[in-house]
């Protein structure tokens, strides 16, 4: 595997040309600036490689689940595919990492929704920072529907201050009736602590099942407080469907990747099924993504190296289709690119990602001036795509809103030739 690597160099010293000193030159807007030429060659290299589609000003295409307004900035939303490949349930908060609240179900592909606040606990106003919903079934065979965030509100950030409400990291509500009905159970983190191995910016990021039947969730932590200023992606394991979850252990450590911050861990199965995949966004800005590997179910991983050069961005989340490639999005933040702040659909293969190679197609689905970006991804029977994220109105400055856009393959690859 190729492992390519984002190296910064030291900052440069400028000769004064009247008195021969020198003084610390002005440092770069972003980290990859200083990357070596070779390394933004070979970045030049990928993005000349990958076939551009542009399907970010149709509208057709796109779908308004919520629309922002000056009072109401919807972000972060993920989504949930249910059984019958027709009901979806989106879940998101108000405001940039802010509080949890609304939720919307369609029952028609994602094609019309309607709001379902009023089904949720009273104390889930006050979970915050990108609630985070997943499909996961126990060992039995029952499948939930579970919504995770990273944490309870504190002192001015209560919502809806309820007597004798739940407290801690990583809370959570659970519905048994395919998003019908929840209920609040504790949160699996204790109180709000430095010390709480649950502590995260994020709650699971990405969950995938395990070959005994467990489920494998990646979430992670940082913010200064013992990881000497960077960030760890971390993994817990729950062996009853998500109700237990056990202690959290190391799966990429920030301090050991020269100056590298990993984050928004997303981690998928290989075609073969034999070997775990976990992109990861790249928070110090200093290239490309980051990416490593287990072939022994998540007991230990790979070095994390760069991504290809196309996969740079935040919050990867991605499908497979039935001819083997995938397709990933996430918000752009592709060193040297044209369409940063915006949001990308990804096409190539496993083998692309192992082997370093810049992949088939590049897809721009929305753009936006400000914030945006997270999302979620499913394929429906009919081969379409359905990728949802949240962005502001490039005309209008009204907030953010929450919004779907729709595309096939074919419909790609016809516009690729």
């Amino acid at each position: 595997m190729k492992q390519i690597h984002s190296l910064l160099t030291a900052l440069l010293l400028t000769p004064l040309a009247a008195s021969g000193q020198s003084i610390p030159a002005a440092a770069p807007k972003r980290a990859w600036e200083s990357a070596p030429a070779e390394m933004k060659a070979l970045w030049q290299q990928h993005r000349e490689a990958l076939t551009n589609i542009d399907l970010s000003e149709d509208k057709s295409r796109q779908i308004v689940i919520a629309r922002g307004t000056t009072e109401a900035y919807h972000a972060h939303p993920t989504t949930a595919l249910l059984a019958d490949h027709r009901t979806m349930v989106c879940v998101w908060n108000i405001g940039h990492g802010g509080h949890a609240g609304p939720m919307a179900r369609s029952e028609d592909a994602g094609l019309t929704w309607r709001r379902v606040d009023d089904a949720l606990p009273p104390n889930y106003v006050n979970f915050r920072n990108c609630p985070s919903i997943y499909r996961l079934t126990d060992p039995r065979g029952n499948e939930r529907l579970w919504i995770f965030a990273a944490r309870t509100a504190t002192g001015k950030e209560v919502i809806r201050d309820i007597p004798g409400r739940h407290e801690g990291y990583m809370p959570r509500i659970v519905s048994e009736d395919d998003g019908q009905t929840w209920r609040e159970l504790p949160p699996i983190g204790g109180p709000i602590s430095k010390d709480d191995p649950f502590r995260c910016i994020m709650t699971f990021s990405s969950i995938v099942q395990l070959k005994d039947g467990s489920h494998l969730g990646m979430f992670h932590r940082g913010g200064g407080i013992g990881e000497g200023g960077t960030l760890q992606v971390l993994q817990s394991i729950t062996r009853d469907g998500g109700f237990t979850w056990s202690p959290p252990v190391l799966a990429c450590d920030g301090t050991k990747l020269d100056g590298k911050h990993p984050c928004e861990p997303y981690v998928f199965r290989s075609p073969d099924g034999t070997e775990l995949c976990c992109l990861m966004r790249e928070n110090r800005r200093t290239g490309t993504s980051l990416v490593m590997f287990s072939r022994d179910e998540g007991q230990t991983w790979s070095q994390a190296v760069d991504t290809p050069w196309g996969l740079t961005g935040d919050r990867h989340h991605g499908i497979y289709l039935p001819d083997g490639r995938l397709v990933i999005v996430f918000r752009n933040v592709s060193p040297q690119s044209k369409d940063q702040a915006g949001f990308i659909a990804w096409t190539g293969t496993y083998d692309d990602i192992k082997q370093g190679k810049p992949g088939q197609y590049r897809v721009s689905l929305l753009k936006t001036l400000k914030d945006g970006f997270y999302p979620g991804l499913h394929l429906l029977p009919d081969a379409t795509i359905v990728a949802t994220t949240y962005a502001n109105d490039r005309q209008k400055d009204a907030g953010c809103s929450i919004i779907s856009v729709r595309f096939k393959m074919s419909e790609i690859d016809a516009l690729a030739r």
